[in-house]
């Protein structure tokens, strides 16, 4: 982590000052000196590799003999293979709905059979997406294939075995236009990951762009050499196009609809094979149904666009402060009982960042206003913390491991460098890691004159999120607070789906100009030239 993210001064004597640390297991087991040196240089040449990076862009010593790869096979295939098949996932199919199980026979059907076909499973939260995923992913690796499982974002990639994010997996392009290509190399270990790849499943693809689909497409094709939609290969795209469509920096309704999926002249060969799910659990009957109303934009309105949230799922707005701590009352009932803890409040910790402004030389811009900016997907500079309190991973630190951008974690203990703290959701739930400092830009260049660098642990708390960042997420307790009706497609429908139930989901309105005596009303923005072919 720290030659990927930290750009270390001198590598060389870091490797020196600490080699016996990274060797210590390795001696354990081997006498040889030449076999433990090249064991640690192997470690971490797997996580460079992984990361993008390689053992030879650093000034360190090289692997006397290649132990990186066996009998030729690439380490990305080396890492698919390896993963377990759990026994739960194997059985997953005995279990299947109706729908479900239609939907796992007829992609396994073209499994067995080799033949081509790109699926699309289109379903709102709740209707087992994602089990049908374990189901396909455990049953079709246990046949000996490759199953690679991606999602457009890490909350839904951690959910899977051996889930990536599309972009760490599939290296795709972070501006794309109509003729982009992933930059992925021929003769890569990704590329022949790919061409051995059976199935392949990208989960929450109605959030990516459609320029980005199109551009894998194209880099499948290429890679494959086979002139057929994805190379050839079976292709199975899941999402909900209720959710909140691609994001278009500042752009206009007809903007995002065009950057949609559906939009895409993809969906003429997937709609054909599309595997439609519109059921979904009926834990809470009411609260489903209401959910897909609002989704289809089908509940009903006054004014044109503005819904009435259930009475018992409103928080009274009386004043701001007082409202607010009604909200955060229903939400996290324990922080008042800890507030009174001793241990509670001498467990904290400040940490501030190093902030730059990397290409002004003529030192127009103090450091005082450099600290003071707080942009979307930077930590900020005063990152106060305390242990037990949740936290949100911005960037993709180790994918292979759970470390995604979206990660939700506990913090466990505080160093002076590093923060240690627990994955608390998906495969790696109950690990523990150690996050380091990392320098951090903006992802867009061109929001400041001047290019904005800081230094920072790469978290912010997450005891509140964006209803966006909320993708993927299932909350047992649920508050959402809207100072300002929602403004695009899908919003408020994903706000309201984190939620497993209509008790556990509460709303605080601030009335506005279109507020009604008779209850609680707010926007509902949906569009619907996205959701009917």
């Amino acid at each position: 982590m720290i030659l990927v993210f930290c750009d270390p001064g001198d590598v060389r004597k870091l490797w020196n000052a600490h080699y016996n640390s990274l060797s210590e297991d390795y001696r354990r087991q081997y006498d040889n000196v030449n076999r433990v040196h090249n064991m640690v240089l192997t470690y971490m040449s797997v996580f460079l590799q992984s990361m993008g990076n390689k053992l030879d862009n650093f000034d360190l010593p090289t692997l006397k003999t290649d132990l990186s790869l066996q009998s030729g096979v690439f380490r990305e295939v080396q890492e698919e293979c390896s993963i377990v098949v759990e026994d739960d996932h194997l059985r997953a199919k005995e279990f299947l709905n109706p729908e479900q199980k239609y939907a796992y026979d007829e992609i396994m059907r073209h499994v067995c059979i080799d033949c081509t076909g790109v699926f699309f499973i289109d379903g709102p939260g709740g209707t087992g997406k994602t089990y049908l995923y374990k189901a396909l992913l455990a049953n079709i690796r246990k046949l000996g294939y490759i199953a690679l499982a991606t999602a457009s974002s890490g909350v839904a990639a951690n959910n899977m075995p051996g889930g990536r994010t599309v972009h760490s997996r599939f290296k795709l392009p972070l501006t794309p236009d109509n003729n982009s290509l992933c930059r992925i190399q021929k003769q890569s270990g990704t590329a022949q990951l790919l061409r051995l790849a059976k199935i392949i499943i990208w989960d929450e693809a109605s959030m990516a762009k459609r320029q980005v689909v199109e551009a894998f497409d194209r880099t499948m094709q290429d890679i494959s050499g086979v002139a057929l939609p994805f190379g050839g290969k079976i292709m199975v795209l899941g999402g909900d196009f209720r959710q909140v469509l691609p994001v278009v920096r500042r752009g206009t309704r007809a903007q995002i609809v065009d950057s949609s999926l559906r939009m895409s002249p993809l969906w003429s060969s997937i709609i054909n094979l599309r595997l439609t799910i519109n059921m979904r659990a009926l834990t809470d009957p009411w609260f489903s149904n209401f959910l897909l109303r609002v989704g289809d934009g089908v509940e009903e309105t006054v004014d044109g666009s503005f819904i009435r949230i259930p009475d018992d799922m409103v928080i009274p707005y009386t004043d701001k402060e007082k409202s607010l701590d009604s909200l955060i009352d229903a939400v996290f009932p324990s922080l008042e009982f800890n507030r009174s803890k001793s241990d509670y409040i001498i467990s904290r910790r400040i940490y501030y960042s190093v902030d730059e402004a990397i290409d002004d030389k003529n030192g127009f811009y103090l450091l005082e206003f450099l600290n003071s900016i707080s942009v979307n997907g930077l930590p900020p500079h005063y990152l106060r913390l305390k242990v037990g309190c949740p936290i949100i991973l911005l960037r993709n630190i180790d994918p292979a491991n759970g470390l995604c951008n979206g990660t939700r974690l506990i913090c466990r203990s505080f160093q002076q460098n590093v923060i240690d703290a627990e994955i608390a959701v998906g495969q790696h739930a109950g690990k523990r890691i150690f996050l380091p400092k990392i320098p951090l830009c903006p992802s867009d260049d061109d929001m400041f004159p001047f290019k904005l660098k800081r230094k920072q642990f790469p978290i912010r708390l997450c005891f509140a999120m964006t209803i966006n960042k909320a993708h993927g997420k299932t909350i047992p307790n649920v508050g959402i607070y809207l100072p300002d009706p929602v403004f695009s497609h899908g919003q408020l429908y994903v706000a309201l789906s984190r939620g497993v139930s209509r008790c556990n989901t509460k709303v605080l309105v601030k009335p506005n100009e279109n507020s009604k005596g008779d209850g609680v009303y707010t926007a509902n923005v949906v569009y619907k030239e996205v959701l009917h072919d």
